[in-house]
């Protein structure tokens, strides 16, 4: 039964909890800590004098006010380098500010949602498997799928350069038995599953199964009856040069974790990223996670699968080894975190992700390769919401970033952008 009443998100402000993730798997991870200044406690700039936010000014609104006389404020940017090198905040007047002064936590409305994405039926062995499909390299399986499923396929052409040790093989049948599958016909046939770890790969190739002139169709449930079928000249097969992202949510041996809980603005990030799974109704309810793309617009991002297996665990979704050959591939595109600043939403408990894509961009794939953001100096922090930001910051000397390497491994995870109001 779908319990889709379950997870309203609460839009009321309430306490923040302590994320489900810690940077211990970070190998250039620092203390963290919860400070910052820039926005109000509540992440709205409400409180401004003249062209900036007067957390940024020593001695608040007040001082602001008694100013009002002499030159303008200077960028929040050039601030901050002054900030740093002259250290315009004195010691004393740091330890007399309260978590409400610098504005430390930004709460962001809609920070997660639940996303109800249809489900598919396939085989494995000659068992059932439940899957999603959310991405396509090409734009004539994203729509054609997108009409079949009536939810969006993303296209991501940056899928077609996924190497071949980052697949995974999957049977699509063209003609044959009626069926539920991408093309009308009998349901998918996988070559692996997350029980195999060692080879499953949510991203697939694709060979088209197509039933010869004289052959009796029937229902092929694994690989080694369609390498059978194959031998005796029953069907005809035909590799593709496409990639779907298909993961899958329920396997013969297993099914990803449900997080049962009531879902909230604040809800913490790891311990499970689905809601609910219905094999009856054939849908599957992710936590979508609200985040900034390049350009600052909103994104809703799930989470799937990732590699190491550290941060799989901690975020409570499939653990998928061979997409770590995709972290110097162009199959995978940058995605900023933070690991310390401004206490928010973000998988570390802080203020939610940057992405170098998404949906409509050219550069845009569902796989995601991590860089951690830290502030020099965390007290400081402002909120950045776009790659610009990111970069001027840099510029700045105000925040270092390096590649997340949890577990002294390449880090990959499989967060499609979806749209979860669809």
């Amino acid at each position: 039964m779908n319990k889709s009443l379950r997870y309203i998100a609460i839009l009321a402000i309430l306490p923040l909890f302590t994320a489900g993730l810690t940077t211990d798997y970070f190998t250039d991870a620092e203390a963290l800590k919860s400070q910052g200044t820039g926005v109000s406690k509540y992440g709205s700039s409400t409180d401004v004098c003249g062209l900036q936010l007067c957390s940024e000014i020593p001695g608040g609104k007040a001082a602001w006010m008694a100013e009002q006389g002499k030159p303008s404020a200077v960028s929040p940017v050039k601030e901050a380098m002054m900030e740093k090198d002259h250290s315009m905040m004195n010691e004393s007047h740091e330890e007399e500010m309260t978590e409400d002064d610098l504005g430390s936590v930004l709460r962001l409305s809609r920070a997660n949602v639940p996303a109800t994405i249809p489900m598919h039926q396939g085989y494995y062995n000659g068992e059932d498997v439940y899957f999603i499909i959310t991405d396509s390299s090409d734009p004539t399986h994203a729509e054609m799928i997108t009409e079949n499923q009536g939810w969006q396929v993303e296209l991501a052409p940056l899928l077609k350069n996924t190497p071949e040790e980052a697949l995974s093989k999957t049977y699509l049948f063209t003609n044959g038995v009626d069926g539920s599958g991408v093309h009308g016909y009998q349901g998918e046939v996988f070559t692996s599953t997350p029980a195999q770890a060692d080879v499953y790969s949510a991203l697939t190739s694709h060979v088209h199964v197509t039933w010869n002139d004289g052959a009796v169709p029937r229902i092929l449930n694994s690989d080694a009856m369609i390498m059978q079928a194959a031998e005796n000249n029953e069907i005809t097969l035909t590799s593709l040069e496409v990639v779907l992202n298909m993961p899958q949510i329920v396997w013969p041996e297993g099914q990803m974790m449900i997080k049962d809980v009531m879902l909230t603005d604040t809800t913490p990030y790891g311990g499970g990223q689905v809601l609910d799974i219905d094999t009856e109704e054939m849908n599957v309810t992710f936590i979508a996670h609200r985040g900034w793309g390049p350009d600052g617009r909103t994104i809703y991002y799930i989470v799937t699968d990732a590699t190491p297996s550290g941060p799989a665990g901690m975020m409570g979704v499939v653990s998928s080894p061979t997409s770590a050959s995709l972290i110097a591939n162009s199959a995978a595109v940058d995605l900023y975190q933070f690991k310390n600043g401004l206490t928010g939403t973000g998988p570390l408990g802080f203020q939610p992700g940057i992405a170098a894509g998404a949906p409509g961009d050219a550069n845009y794939s569902p796989m995601w390769r991590i860089f951690m953001i830290g502030w020099d100096s965390p007290e400081n922090a402002q909120v950045l919401e776009t790659i610009d930001d990111v970069n001027a910051y840099k510029e700045a000397g105000l925040i270092d970033i390096g590649i997340a390497r949890p577990m002294d491994s390449d880090h990959i995870v499989n967060c499609p952008f979806i749209d979860p109001f669809q």
